[in-house]
């Protein structure tokens, strides 16, 4: 696992640093491979923005958050990259079992409900 965190017009310190690689850290669990993540902190007047960029394998995820807190824009776009991990792997998983994907099934149950209300004004 390897993680970059670069400072741009704000002075790091060690604390967010720490803070960082901590928590994207945590988001190895989710992946079967290594990770490398490009952790960008930034100021732009009185925005905090967290930029992230993970690659594992053949997976690349990005996310980008913006708040008045430094802390809480890190912990917000690691809940985006979560979210982003999960769900290709779901989408992988349901692939690898043969499953429909979750538009499809969307798709499946909308048009059964179609037709059974078209049965239903026949009646």
């Amino acid at each position: 696992m390897n993680i970059a965190i670069t400072f741009r017009h704000m002075d790091g310190s060690e604390a967010m640093k720490g803070y960082a690689s901590e928590k994207i850290s945590k988001l190895q669990k989710y992946l079967r491979q290594a990770m490398t993540a490009q952790v960008t902190l930034s100021v732009e007047g009185l925005d905090h923005i967290a930029d992230v960029r993970i690659q594992a394998g053949s997976g690349n995820f990005h996310a980008n958050e913006r708040n008045r807190d430094m802390y809480a824009s890190i912990d917000l776009v690691l809940d985006k990259l979560e979210r982003q991990i999960r769900s290709e792997k779901g989408a992988n998983v349901a692939k690898k079992h043969g499953a429909m994907s979750a538009g499809e099934f969307a798709a499946r149950e909308s048009q059964r409900g179609e037709r059974e209300s078209q049965r239903g004004e026949r009646e």
